[in-house]
């Protein structure tokens, strides 16, 4: 729903804070790579079995390029300007991976709300074209992005709260670290015994 906010009105509220970057929550970023950490460090170590040997410089190899896949994913930039807003990712991160995208404030014909898998909520923009693009929820400062949404397009952002709340990545990246100890303690014990052997 449209506001009755002016352009000079818009103009002035938001001036001060344009051009803007918002990047992915440190927090969020930090627990998902520890967490794949935890999940993958222990493999190349696990004894084979099911007569399918894969070498261990093999599994390592396959585990610094999917560290390296989900750390260019979790690089996502969103950049707010006085005419659009972007989402992009950096140069080096290949687009058949990450795709960005670009929309015009002018393009914008309003935020739809939509209801996902596990229950929670996500906003997407629809484009004068009837294109949709997804409303970034994850990003540091996500409060402001909002708030630049709004003196942008006039759209009312009242009601829009992050997917996810930070207690939440707090809790999962306490369960990491104890992972992350866990998995310590197997590769320490799996080093002894090969030296052992």
């Amino acid at each position: 729903m449209k506001s009755a906010q002016s352009p000079q009105e818009t103009q002035s509220s938001s001036s001060t804070e344009i051009p803007a970057t918002f990047k992915l929550s440190p927090l969020i970023r930090v627990t998902l790579l520890a967490l794949y950490v935890a999940l993958t460090a222990p493999l190349p170590l696990l004894p084979q079995t099911d007569g399918v040997a894969v070498s261990p410089k093999w599994l390592w190899f396959g585990i610094g390029l999917g560290f390296i896949a989900l750390y260019g994913a979790l690089s996502e930039r969103v950049i707010v300007t006085e005419t659009e807003i972007q989402v992009t990712y950096p140069a080096w991160v290949p687009r058949i991976l990450r795709k960005g995208w670009v929309l015009p404030w002018a393009e914008v014909k309003a935020l739809k709300p939509r209801s996902t898998g596990q229950g929670g909520i996500v906003y997407y923009f629809v484009s004068q074209a009837e294109q949709a693009y997804l409303l970034p929820m994850r990003v540091a400062g996500f409060s402001r992005l909002v708030r630049l949404v709004q003196d942008r397009t006039g759209i009312d952002t009242s009601d829009v709260r992050p997917l996810a709340q930070p207690w939440m990545y707090v809790t999962l990246l306490g369960l990491t670290v104890l992972l992350l100890l866990v998995d310590s303690w197997t590769i320490w014990t799996a080093l002894e015994l090969a030296r052992m052997a």
